[in-house]
């Protein structure tokens, strides 16, 4: 276990204003290919958008919260996932990231909390260079993670689980475990209970739980409702607002690409590592090319 367990010329800026653009199709629908030639037809069109999408060029990094621009990263030496994609996060948002299984997605939210080397590009944290610190400083700079697997320590009590996420500041904790019970009611309830007693939408709870205790600035959720029950993907969904609201910036990475655009501030589109769409969440659902392309095939993988 780690250390902290837990086809427009060009994409709409990631100022999440205008619609986001691609190519124009006449008969958009939301359903996946029916057959292997229209997957590879599909295909096509995506990598189009892909030849087509210009780059997002950053300007001032201080205009937003964090940064990472034109990255280039991967697990085998050599072989990229990530061929250049940027993200943006403000201030009190919550971004969005979907796409096409292999398309990157939770390589990106690896790379930016140090598990995986950055190769090329920057990701700045207010301003300040972060690539390839290790996940202990990030955690004391105030970036939060809760992996998808692995995230909760099953022989420990749910307390003691969360105790583990004030590592850097022990003698908060019993402040910071009453704030994050404010958030999850269900954590104090449980407090004495073994984690691994739980049920999935539990343990995902604890696991979110525990990284709020380093009272984080960010906040990085690798599919948080992956494996759930649709009942316990809304409580997630729901405490990602609450979360949110408390003052968190978040940046969330999901299969659920529809509920996912339906609570962002905004939202990316990966495919092969790169950006293929960037909007508000409303103007991703509403796109034709997004949902023809991306939405109807995520939705049937799902």
């Amino acid at each position: 276990m780690s250390e902290y367990p837990g086809a427009g010329p060009r994409p709409t800026p990631d100022h999440g204003q205008g619609h986001a653009h691609g190519p124009a199709h006449d008969h958009p629908h939301d359903h996946g290919p029916e057959t292997a030639e229209e997957a590879a037809a599909l295909q096509d069109v995506r990598e189009d958008v892909l030849e087509h999408a210009g780059r997002t060029v950053i300007e001032d990094y201080s205009d937003y919260l964090l940064v990472a621009e034109e990255i280039e990263a991967g697990y085998v030496p050599e072989v990229n996932i990530l061929n250049g994609c940027t993200l943006t996060l403000g201030e009190g948002e919550v971004v969005g990231i979907i796409g096409p299984n292999g398309a990157g997605k939770s390589t990106l939210v690896k790379t930016i909390f140090g598990l995986i080397p950055v190769r090329g590009g920057s990701i700045a944290l207010r301003g300040e260079g972060i690539a390839n610190l290790s996940a202990h400083e990030l955690v004391s700079r105030g970036v939060g993670y809760v992996p998808q697997t692995r995230n909760v320590f099953p022989s420990l009590t749910v307390e003691e689980n969360l105790e583990m996420g004030a590592f850097l500041r022990p003698k908060a904790f019993h402040r910071r475990f009453d704030a994050v019970a404010e958030v999850f009611p269900l954590l104090a309830q449980r407090r004495r209970q073994k984690a691994g007693a739980l049920s999935g939408g539990e343990r995902q709870m604890v696991a979110m739980g525990r990284a709020l205790v380093m009272e984080p600035s960010v906040l990085l959720l690798d599919e948080p409702t992956a494996g759930l029950s649709p009942i316990f993907q809304d409580e997630v969904f729901r405490r990602v607002r609450e979360i949110n609201a408390t003052g968190v910036s978040v940046i969330m990475v999901e299969q659920n690409a529809r509920r996912c655009l339906q609570i962002c501030d905004r939202g990316y589109v990966l495919d092969q590592g790169r950006n293929a769409y960037t909007g508000t969440g409303r103007q991703l659902l509403d796109d034709p090319n997004v949902i023809e392309l991306y939405l109807g095939t995520l939705a049937k993988a799902g």
